[in-house]
């Protein structure tokens, strides 16, 4: 359970992973943004937004631009012991993977996905026997606000 203080902090990052989702969302990527975080210091190591099209890179995942943003800060493979990664929308599995491999402490997420989330939905990887790092997870930080610009952005471009 979160007090009080720990919910104003994940507020706070998700905010701020909330405004790289509506930068992305300008740029017509899917409006999500991340940020990491270290939970010691609450220093920002890195952020990122959605950008698949715009780097014509389908691993361009905000999870996965801000955890290699995070090693070159870091000049480091192996991330800090400490960081926690906001995410406006539960992570895939591809992402899931990286934020495994990349040994995050703490994953904070918005809005759920049912579709296509692994963390509480689908694969679920962070409960497979071979998962070999297993971050601690907060849900729903945010959840409708992250949740409204997913639809808003999906529902305009339907038409």
């Amino acid at each position: 359970m979160l007090d009080d203080q720990d919910q104003a902090r994940d507020a706070y990052w998700m905010g701020r992973a909330f405004e790289l989702a509506e930068q992305a969302a300008r740029l017509g990527e899917a409006p999500i943004g991340a940020v990491l975080v270290d939970s010691k210091t609450q220093v920002l190591v890195a952020e990122a937004h959605n950008e698949p099209i715009s780097l014509h890179d389908p691993s361009g995942h905000a999870e996965i631009l801000a955890i290699r943003r995070a090693g070159e800060a870091l000049a480091n493979y192996r991330l800090a012991p400490d960081l926690t990664l906001y995410v406006t929308l539960e992570p895939c599995t591809m992402c899931a993977g990286a934020i495994s491999h990349a040994r995050i402490a703490r994953l904070v997420y918005g809005a759920s996905d049912p579709k296509g989330g692994a963390v509480e939905h689908g694969v679920r990887f962070f409960e497979q026997k071979t998962c070999h790092w297993r971050p601690k997870v907060t849900t729903g930080i945010l959840a409708d606000r992250c949740a409204d610009i997913l639809r808003t952005f999906f529902r305009a471009r339907r038409g």
